[in-house]
């Protein structure tokens, strides 16, 4: 299966990114970048965005770079850096880069949209052994 059509199977029964309104911007074999937008059910009560939201767009990230390699891959363990605070209304993006031979631990950047990083991710993945099919 092809990198987009492994990601669409997984979007079609991921129903938590489908509530973050996750856009998949570019997907090929080890490498992705979606986006989404801050909404105010997304803040917390000093009316920033709730760390969970990052860190849930970067394991989203995280897990279609993974995937894209065409195995059925899953995180074991994963820690978010954060480094700036993202506000109702703000675009934020992320991207994941990586090889054939670096596909076990990953990093995802986390921009808003003026091209701030606000945070950094970063994963292990276990790869199964079986792979994606239709």
């Amino acid at each position: 299966m092809s990198p987009k059509a492994i990601v669409q199977q997984m979007l079609n029964h991921d129903l938590f990114s489908q509530w973050l309104d996750i856009n998949v911007d570019e997907i090929l074999e080890g490498k992705c970048t979606i986006s989404m937008k801050v909404k105010e059910q997304m803040t917390n009560g000093f009316k920033i965005a709730h760390g969970g939201i990052a860190y849930s767009l970067a394991d989203s990230c995280a897990a279609f770079t993974a995937n894209s390699f065409g195995k059925i891959a899953i995180t074991q363990e994963s820690k978010i850096k954060y480094l700036k605070k993202a506000f109702n209304g703000d675009k934020l993006s992320a991207s994941c880069v990586t090889s054939v031979n670096k596909k076990k631990n990953l990093e995802v950047s986390i921009e808003n949209q003026d091209n701030e990083l606000i945070a950094v991710y970063s994963c292990q993945i276990h790869y199964t052994s079986k792979h994606w099919t239709v």
